[in-house]
């Protein structure tokens, strides 16, 4: 199982960027997605998240202006990010609650990492 996500850049104050992660591989379901992010120097934080039934937490650092939202039929999970602001660089990176099966017809649940994408947003 992979998770490839994209879509970071730089991008000026009051701009917008949408991250994508797509997951790929032995997938039997999706449940949590979720948006991470984290700046040189700090924590990382949970930025946003969604169930499998599309329901969105945002965190209040974001709110008003990202969204998270997904497309179950192409395993895609996005960010929107609207009037950014320079506080908002950092590496992007997803994660997800996934449900796996083997050749052999096993499945296992298990909590994936795509590779980060960078935002930087200069003002």
């Amino acid at each position: 199982v992979q998770l490839q996500a994209c879509g970071g850049g730089l991008v000026q104050a009051g701009g917008s960027l949408r991250l994508s992660c797509a997951a790929s591989g032995n997938i039997f379901s999706i449940n949590v997605m979720r948006w991470y992010r984290q700046a040189p120097g700090k924590q990382r934080e949970l930025v946003a998240s969604i169930t499998a039934g599309g329901s969105p937490t945002i965190a209040d650092s974001v709110a008003g202006r990202f969204t998270i939202s997904r497309d179950n039929a192409k395993k895609t999970v996005y960010l929107q990010m609207n009037s950014l602001k320079p506080e908002d660089t950092a590496g992007y990176y997803c994660n997800g609650d996934l449900t796996m099966y083997d050749d052999s017809g096993r499945y296992k649940r298990g909590d994936y990492w795509g590779q980060g994408t960078q935002v930087t947003v200069s003002s």
